[in-house]
């Protein structure tokens, strides 16, 4: 970006706000933030970022950013940094602030949205952490479609104590160990100090490596940047390239929407397939196909469930963190070992200005020896996918289970009905619940939370009460990427609308199966038909304010739960 001709035509957004004469006193506000003669016809380059010492998700993202800046100027464009939010889903998991965490995603994607577009910027680079960050921020990108690119802010190393890795879902979990007399004081106490040892998003295969794994996979990262730990000079490094890239995507006018088409989806639902990656990964990636206006369905991730193993052993369910993931080839040697066996598209364009295919040329095709974070392809932890998709009279809509980690994939027992997150969570901590109960906990849903809670607390103290085996979850909540089980999320129509969730009483026998995929009531049509002629839709829980805008605006579940 030498000559002033070039530099003239990457400035195809912003020189609605540069040039000419009635444009003076734009650029006079531009002098005073450290514009001067000659950057008027660079490229202007929003830098979006979620740097916030609220979580150690982000705490660190604006060091990322100014490593950007520096490359954005290097390069001959003119970088303009914004800030975004973030809502840390562990820190308000179990508690009424977790209604804003699913929330916060559609915030940050309006915000980059408003700002980008309100400063008719050349293109837009995003950095983010933790969970709503990613979607989010694709979201903000797909309706904007200017050059854009996303930086992870990068994975927390994991704790250690007594000679295993810790995450955060470890404390969740001592939660239910301690109160079930499982586990002491002191290594309660040790857990807690020492899970989470620095920055980076939570370290297993949930929702935010999910994410950033799907981003690389569809082409919007570069490659190898989702499984970096967020303290490894390599980020920082990374990050710069990024800004690189994302100047030659504006030169070459490559748009998110020339990148996310319908084959790119369909990569990054298998290579989260592939990796054991979370449930939110079907909300989020339906709502972002909904942003580029592709028809991504329920019935496409079952379609790929069905032809892709689960070859990566990680936790919740495995042994291993993203970082472990990161050093024997990260996601470029899962998706070269997808492509060699017909299962990528390999022809789709990414963010290098490369197909999948000539990015991972130089990938080994098979794991590396010595190592079992990665099976060979024909030797998987599970011969298909994780995230079943489970329709019934329960679930008309559909509903997602994670099934993965499991001694059985099917439950058939009798209903133990919850009217919230807090009313199951008293049960399991006062030891009332039973080997063979299926839990119901509705009214949890987008509507009808509002908010969409994820069930971690819950699901965690199931397992540390040693009941992970035996007892069936179901909700119209959803769950952390940290959560294992036999539970399945996302039901729907949810309660709040009159879903069938919502005529479910207290000792009724549902019946689970995985196998099937089936979500069934064993109820009759006309004992149902009876109680929904006498259910009547609750008061909303908030009456004003963003969750009671979300409420109104929020779609179903099972296409999204977006709001645009």
């Amino acid at each position: 970006m030498t000559d002033t001709a070039n530099k003239r035509k990457l400035n195809w957004n912003s020189h609605h706000v540069t040039q000419g004469d009635e444009r003076a006193p734009n650029r006079a506000m531009l002098r005073a933030v450290g514009f001067q003669d000659g950057d008027f016809e660079k490229p202007i380059i929003g830098v979006a970022h979620a740097q916030s010492n609220i979580t150690p998700c982000n705490n660190g993202l604006g060091e990322l950013a100014g490593h950007i800046t520096d490359a954005i100027h290097e390069g001959g464009g003119m970088p303009q940094v914004y800030g975004t939010i973030t809502v840390s889903d562990g820190i308000s998991m179990g508690t009424e602030g977790m209604k804003c965490s699913l929330v916060s995603r559609e915030v940050i994607a309006d915000s980059i949205e408003t700002v980008s577009r309100g400063q008719s910027h050349d293109g837009v680079i995003v950095v983010g952490g933790c969970d709503k960050n990613m979607p989010g921020a694709m979201i903000g990108i797909a309706r904007l479609n200017i050059p854009a690119i996303f930086v992870y802010g990068g994975t927390i190393k994991p704790g250690h104590y007594n000679g295993k890795d810790l995450t955060i879902v470890s404390v969740f979990e001592a939660v239910g160990a301690l109160g079930a007399g499982k586990m002491s004081r002191e290594d309660f106490n040790e857990i807690e100090r020492r899970a989470c040892p620095g920055n980076g998003s939570c370290g297993g295969m949930y929702t935010a490596n999910t994410m950033s794994s799907a981003f690389e996979a569809m082409g919007m990262s570069l490659p190898f940047s989702s499984t970096m730990s967020a303290v490894d000079a390599e980020k920082a490094t990374s990050s710069a390239d990024s800004a690189r890239a994302l100047l030659k995507l504006i030169e070459a006018d490559i748009r998110p929407l020339d990148i996310l088409t319908k084959q790119a989806f369909e990569n990054a639902i298998t290579v989260i397939m592939a990796v054991g990656g979370s449930t939110n990964a079907v909300l989020h990636l339906m709502a972002i196909a909904h942003a580029c206006d592709i028809d991504l369905t329920l019935e496409d991730f079952e379609r790929i469930r069905e032809a892709t193993p689960v070859f990566c052993d990680l936790k919740p369910s495995g042994q291993y963190v993203a970082t472990d993931l990161h050093e024997v080839g990260g996601i470029p040697r899962v998706m070269k070992m997808l492509l060699k066996e017909g299962l990528l598209h390999g022809d789709c364009l990414t963010v290098t200005g490369k197909t999948v295919a000539e990015n991972l040329a130089n990938e080994k095709e098979v794991p590396d020896a010595g190592q079992d974070v990665i099976r060979p392809y024909s030797e998987p932890l599970y011969t298909q996918g994780h995230l079943a998709i489970l329709r019934g009279n329960l679930a008309p809509e559909g509903s997602v289970a994670k099934i993965s980690g499991l001694k059985s994939i099917k439950i058939t027992g009798p209903a133990r009905v919850f009217e919230s997150e807090e009313e199951s969570m008293h049960a399991i901590m006062a030891d009332q619940i039973n080997p063979g109960d299926v839990l119901v906990i509705r009214y949890e849903g987008p509507k009808g939370g509002p908010g969409m809670r994820e069930m971690l607390s819950p699901t965690s103290a199931i397992i540390g009460k040693g009941l992970g085996d035996s007892v069936g979850l179901i909700t119209d909540g959803r769950f952390s990427g940290g959560t294992f089980g036999l539970v399945v999320g996302h039901v729907a129509p949810e309660a709040y609308v009159g879903g069938p969730i919502a005529l479910v009483h207290e000792g009724d026998t549902i019946e689970l199966n995985a196998e099937t995929c089936e979500l069934t009531l064993h109820v009759d049509e006309a004992e149902l038909q009876r109680r929904r002629a006498a259910w009547v839709q609750p008061e909303p829980r908030y009456k004003r304010g963003v969750l009671a805008k979300y409420a109104k605006l929020v779609s179903s579940a099972a296409v999204g739960a977006y709001t645009d």
